[in-house]
C-alpha cells in the first residue's frame, strides 16, 4: 500500500496498512501537553477515529521523551475563579475522555520518560509497549494535586494496590520499563531501536485478528468516564489551593521562568480575595 505522511508542527501522522501512528513532535519541549499540543492531539484522534484506513492506532513521542505531561504554565490563564475552575474541569475531563471515547484499539509506544497525564492516559489504551529507556512518573502528591486520568482506580487494577500507592504517594516511585513490566503497568519492553518495529508487529496481529477496542484491567469506558468526571473536579479544587499555587511559583522561579512565575505569584497574593468567589 502507499504510505501517507502528514506532518504538522505538533503531531506527525503516518498511516499505512491499517495502522495510524501519531508521534508527538515537540522534542525541545519534551513533548509536553500545552494547550496547542492537546488541541493537535484531539484533531488527530478525531481524524483517525473516522478514517476508514485506520484500524488501529499507535501513540508515541519524538525522542528523547515520550511526554513530560501537562504543561501547567501553558494551561493556566488569569480570570474569574469560577471560570478558571470550570476550565480546568472541562480540559482535564476532555483530555482523558478523548482516550476513553476512541473507538479503535490504541497502543501506547513509550519511547522515553513519561510523566503525569501521559502515564495515566496510556493505561486507558489497549496496551503499552516501552523502550528500555522509558520511566513512568506520576508525581501528583509531590505537586499537591490529586490523581487524574482514572489512576485512582486503574493503577490498582493493573499493578495491585500496594504498587499503585507507591506511584501515587508523595515520594513518587518512578518505575523503569523493566519494573513497570514486572508489576503489570505495561506489557512489553524492547530495546529502544526495536520499539517502532515491535509496535508494528503487535498492532499487525491486532489487525489480523480483528481486535476491538478494550481497556485493560477489566474496566469499562462508562465507568471510567464517571471516575474521570469526579477526579477532574477534585483536581480543579487542588489546582486552586494555596499550597499548589505556591509550589508552582517556587518551581517556575527556580527555573527562571519569570513570566509564568509572576502569574502564580499574583494568584497567590490575591487568593484571599478571589477564593471567596469560588
Amino acid at each position: 500500500m502507499t504510505a501517507k505522511d502528514t506532518p504538522t508542527p505538533f503531531i506527525l501522522v503516518h498511516t499505512q496498512d491499517g495502522l495510524t501512528t501519531l508521534t508527538m513532535n515537540r522534542p525541545e519541549r519534551l513533548n509536553g501537553w500545552t494547550m496547542e499540543m492537546m488541541n493537535a492531539l484531539r484533531e488527530a484522534f478525531s481524524v483517525a477515529a473516522s478514517d476508514d484506513k485506520t484500524r488501529v492506532m499507535v501513540l508515541t513521542g519524538a525522542d528523547p521523551y515520550y511526554c513530560a505531561g501537562v504543561n501547567l504554565a501553558g494551561i493556566f490563564r488569569l480570570g474569574h475563579p469560577r471560570k478558571l475552575h470550570a476550565m480546568i474541569v472541562e480540559q482535564n475531563q476532555a483530555l482523558f475522555d478523548m482516550f476513553l471515547d476512541f473507538p479503535k484499539p490504541i497502543l501506547a509506544a513509550v519511547n522515553g520518560p513519561a510523566i503525569g497525564a501521559s502515564v495515566t492516559s496510556a493505561t486507558l489504551c489497549d496496551g503499552i509497549i516501552a523502550s528500555e529507556n522509558a520511566t513512568f512518573s506520576t508525581p501528583f502528591a509531590a505537586l499537591g494535586v490529586t490523581p487524574e486520568g482514572c489512576s485512582s482506580v486503574q493503577f490498582a487494577r493493573l499493578t495491585g494496590k500496594a504498587n499503585a500507592e507507591r506511584m501515587l504517594a508523595e515520594e513518587g516511585w518512578k518505575p523503569t520499563a523493566e519494573e513497570a513490566l514486572a508489576v503489570g503497568l505495561i506489557q512489553w519492553v524492547v530495546p529502544h531501536e526495536k520499539l517502532a518495529e515491535e509496535a508494528r508487529r503487535i498492532t499487525g496481529e491486532w489487525i489480523s485478528s480483528g481486535a476491538q477496542r478494550s481497556i485493560r484491567g477489566g474496566s469499562g469506558s462508562d465507568e471510567l468516564k464517571a471516575v474521570n468526571a469526579k477526579e477532574s473536579v477534585a483536581l480543579a479544587d487542588a489546582f486552586l489551593s494555596a499550597d499548589f499555587i505556591k509550589a508552582q511559583f517556587r518551581f517556575l522561579w527556580s527555573k527562571k521562568k519569570w513570566g509564568p512565575a509572576t502569574m502564580f505569584l499574583v494568584m497567590l497574593v490575591s487568593r484571599p480575595l478571589w477564593a471567596r468567589l469560588l
